[in-house]
């Protein structure tokens, strides 16, 4: 077994949202072969008591704290040193004397860093290879918001995608591997970045579909005498924050005309106060719940209509293994392998959503096909095992052959 770095941006238990999920199912992947020293930080309160259970699994652990609400304004400093507010956001100088401290006493033979944010701590000083999971390109991301706002956020936004642009081709000309979640961000980062283009490849989501399956003992969350269209996801995350809204906004009006029973659930961590304003007689916002699965198993339809998607969104393939249909808007459904006819359906504009969540809650025999069709393919295609093992080959030999 190697001695192995793994430098994570969020703790990565409990596997409860997008990020989680994958840096999650890739510690659990690691520790197969791996001894595994795990460098993170805490920025919910709420996460301090599953500390003990990543304790268990490591063979070392070094937890940061940020308040994201501190942490935003220190990393304003960033706009004077010239840097991306995104490094100053996730710099700690006890981290890094961790890291520093811990390369060097436990020999430690190789660094994953998780998300672009973490490469800053793996400098050459270390003096060991390096791989990134990048996860999405992230400074694409800024760049997308960047439009959609007013100034000055429009101007800092365009700032942040240059600059983290700029970090991240560093980073990945220098990285043994680097990896993105699909090959559409792939494809993006070796336009963005042609020196990288050998050096970079995708490593796809998965989903646990023996956890994420239909269980006729589960529980219903919803009143009986209503029709629940569900969204899920963490809801101080921009993308998320802004695609509730739209549907409320352009979407649910004309929804409840046809169908006065439907109800809009917004279920996930942390709403912001624009997503908790939305709440009334026919939106809840549920904030965290214990579990997502009975909200997704016992939903009419599960939609997904975010309008700045990158990667493939974890939420999709959960629903699509609780046996949902799902309608996403094409952008968010693209790096989804499934047909996108009977397995996944894409809608675009208000109408187009409108139409297909109406034709799903009224056809319940083309609901549940679509709903067999794409647990299926989630079965199929999306094990989280067959995907992180691509990570192997960039790391030390788990089981080297004896000398002869």
């Amino acid at each position: 077994m190697a001695n192995i770095l793994y430098l994570v941006h969020r703790l990565p238990y409990p596997p409860n949202k997008g990020d989680k999920v994958r840096s999650y199912n890739l510690l659990k992947h690691l520790l197969k072969h791996h001894r595994v020293y795990l460098g993170t930080f805490i920025d919910d309160p709420e996460d301090e008591q599953h500390i003990a259970t990543l304790q268990g699994m490591c063979a070392d652990l070094h937890v940061a704290r940020i308040d994201p609400r501190f942490a935003k304004i220190r990393s304003l400093n960033g706009l004077l040193a010239g840097e991306p507010l995104t490094l100053r956001y996730y710099r700690d100088a006890g981290l890094q004397d961790w890291v520093d401290t811990t390369s060097r006493i436990n020999k430690i033979e190789s660094a994953v860093v998780f998300s672009s944010a973490m490469a800053q701590y793996v400098q050459e000083r270390q003096r060991m290879p390096v791989v990134i999971d990048f996860v999405d390109v992230d400074s694409a991301k800024w760049a997308q918001y960047a439009p959609k706002h007013r100034w000055p956020m429009s101007w800092l936004y365009k700032r942040e995608g240059e600059l983290l642009l700029s970090y991240e081709r560093q980073m990945a000309a220098k990285a043994s591997r680097s990896f993105f979640v699909t090959e559409a961000e792939v494809a993006l980062f070796k336009r963005l970045a042609p020196e990288c283009g050998i050096r970079v490849e995708a490593m796809c989501n998965g989903v646990d579909a023996d956890y994420f399956s239909p269980d006729p003992e589960r529980v219903s969350p919803y009143a009986p005498d209503e029709i629940p269209v569900v969204f899920t996801g963490a809801m101080d995350y921009w993308p998320n924050v802004d695609a509730v809204t739209w549907f409320v906004s352009e979407v649910l009006p004309s929804l409840i005309q046809r169908l006065p029973r439907i109800r809009f659930h917004i279920v996930g961590r942390s709403p912001t106060p624009e997503v908790m304003a939305l709440a009334g007689d026919k939106v809840s916002v549920t904030g965290t719940v214990p579990d997502v699965r009975p909200y997704l198993q016992h939903a009419g339809v599960v939609v997904a209509p975010l309008r700045i998607a990158r990667g493939i969104q974890n939420k999709i393939l959960e629903a699509m293994a609780m046996e949902r249909p799902v309608i996403a808007t094409a952008d968010c459904a693209a790096p989804v392998d499934a047909d996108k006819n009977t397995e996944l359906l894409t809608a675009t504009t208000a109408g187009e959503f409108i139409a297909a969540i109406e034709s799903q809650l009224t056809d319940q025999a083309s609901a549940s096909a679509i709903g067999q069709a794409a647990r299926a393919r989630v079965i199929a295609r999306y094990s989280w095992e067959a995907h992180m093992s691509q990570i192997d080959r960039y790391l030390p030999n788990p089981d080297p052959v004896p000398a002869t």
